[in-house]
């Protein structure tokens, strides 16, 4: 059997000159040695999906060539094994239940692995070609307390601190490793101070509720919290130089999997140790606030508006709520894939149900976006079975999620007098699934799911007493629910109704 040559830039050139099929679109023509405008933490797939798509379409329609992305990895060098041979290259299989495609991406131009790299990931934050520092680092990738300010009693965020009050008055170890994503950033948005402070705009692409103000307010207490003499100068250099605007990001991107990679090999004609897997949809909208030159996003489809926050909110709370919901629902009943669990009538009716009698009344009036209409294509795109996307993948991080995707929406419907029954049944249904999967009882597709969370160890404990009283002691002992919420006797009763009748139930 022949083996695939792998992609690269000398590959590319001869499958480019040989021609290439009608299903595969070559990257733009540009200078792939220019210096990179962009710095991005966290280059795992749903940025190599998104936000490098758009920067890819919007070098293409202009022929700006500034815009190449420095990658910077989180926990492990995976990607930079896999990019670095291939020159940044690599594929964006687009998978529907009609057609298939594959996109080359060539903006990445390298990737860096902080565990190894810290001072070069320091210095491309600061170089001044540098002018859009990105993020997707999840939302547990912030340190974020119950209340959304810094955790400073967890362990990496309080070690981050000490190494940044040291960064801030110029002595720092350049080869000491950052444990957070957001002490990455602020060390090097103080060394971009400490070499001239030219502007910048830190772009934060993570399912926060107003991210980039609220990853704004992060950095200004972290800096606050900073026993460093510089640290008054650097925080009013952040106030005045940095930009932090909000976005909604949205594309399905399911994990890669072997007969992907066959796919798009076969379509290719070379093997792609980079690839990524999406739907064909993608929506970008970004608050038209920067502190210097960006990328004409706009031209490769991007919304830049005022204000964010009705596409915001609308996403989190139909979109991403109902896929949590589905979710754990789904992996309840067995159901290995998102549009199994949508598929499914009584799934697919629960799932409209909360869309109707509790998202789409949480949002209140919301003129820029037909909503019915925004609520059928969510549930089209969840039955596209192509993309693969797993209800245990959607499952993890429940901690993490269930603020701005459930519990936001239950607050908003008990103040306007309504009780959230819906709402307060996907909350149920994580529950059982934190107490199934700790207990080592939930198996879905043959094969036993763990929970996996950032609050797994405090989670499990109060899961695993007697069935009586689940809802009571995760309501009140998970530190997740807001305290108005948790101490509302109508949304304790209603979960309390929910956890019983899903016992009964198989929705």
């Amino acid at each position: 059997m022949t083996s695939l040559r792998r992609l690269n830039t000398s590959t590319l050139a001869s499958l480019t000159a040989a021609g290439l099929p009608d299903a595969v679109r070559a990257p733009a023509p540009l200078d792939r040695t220019a210096a990179p405008g962009i710095v991005h933490l966290g280059i795992g797939a749903f940025h190599r999906a998104h936000q490098a798509v758009f920067t890819e379409a919007a070098a293409a329609a202009t022929g700006d060539d500034r815009w190449g992305i420095v990658g910077v990895t989180q926990r492990s060098a995976g990607v930079r094994g896999q990019l670095a041979p291939q020159d940044g290259l690599y594929g964006v299989l687009g998978l529907s239940d009609g057609e298939t495609r594959l996109d080359l991406v060539g903006q990445v131009r390298d990737v860096l692995f902080p565990a190894e790299q810290t001072a070069d990931v320091l210095a491309a934050i600061a170089a001044p070609t540098t002018h859009v520092v990105s993020l997707t680092v999840t939302e547990k990738g912030y340190r974020r307390a119950a209340g959304g300010g810094p955790d400073l009693a967890d362990a990496a965020l309080a070690f981050d601190l000490e190494v940044l009050s040291r960064e801030i008055d110029g002595a720092a170890d350049a080869a000491v490793t950052s444990r957070s994503a957001v002490g990455l950033l602020l060390r090097g948005l103080a060394h971009r101070w400490h070499g001239g402070g030219q502007p910048v705009s830190v772009v934060v692409c993570d399912n926060l509720m107003d991210n980039g103000p609220q990853v704004e307010a992060l950095v200004h207490a972290i800096v606050d919290a900073s026993p460093a003499a510089g640290a008054a100068s650097l925080g009013d250099w952040l106030r005045a130089s940095v930009a932090f605007p909000a976005t909604m990001v949205d594309r399905i991107v399911p994990a890669t999997t072997d007969a992907h990679r066959a796919t798009a090999s076969a379509l290719l004609g070379a093997s792609d140790a980079g690839l990524v897997v999406a739907e064909p949809f993608m929506q970008w909208v970004i608050q038209d606030r920067f502190a210097g030159p960006r990328p004409a996003w706009e031209e490769a489809g991007a919304q830049l508006t005022e204000d964010v926050s009705a596409y915001e909110h609308t996403k989190l709370r139909i979109l991403n709520g109902t896929h949590s919901a589905l979710a754990y629902l789904g992996a309840l009943r067995g159901h290995a894939l998102i549009a199994d669990a949508v598929a499914d009538p009584d799934l697919h009716a629960f799932a409209r149900a909360l869309i109707d009698e509790d998202a789409i009344p949480s949002l209140g009036s919301v003129e820029e976006i037909d909503l019915a209409a925004y609520r059928e294509s969510v549930l089209e795109r969840f039955a596209n079975a192509a993309i693969g996307h797993t209800t245990v993948q959607i499952a993890m991080d429940g901690s993490q999620k269930l603020p701005i995707r459930f519990l936001a929406t239950a607050q908003d419907r008990l103040a306007a007098g309504a009780v959230p029954h819906a709402m307060a049944r996907a909350v149920a249904a994580w529950m059982l699934y934190v107490r199934a999967t700790t207990a080592g009882e939930l198996e879905v597709a043959g094969r036993r799911v763990e929970l996996d969370d950032p609050l797994a160890a405090r989670l499990g404990g109060l899961a695993v007493g007697p069935m009586e009283g689940l809802a009571d002691r995760l309501v009140s002992g998970s530190g997740i629910f807001p305290a108005a919420l948790a101490g509302d006797d109508r949304f304790r009763d209603a979960v309390r109704s929910a956890v019983d009748d899903l016992q009964g139930a198989t929705v």
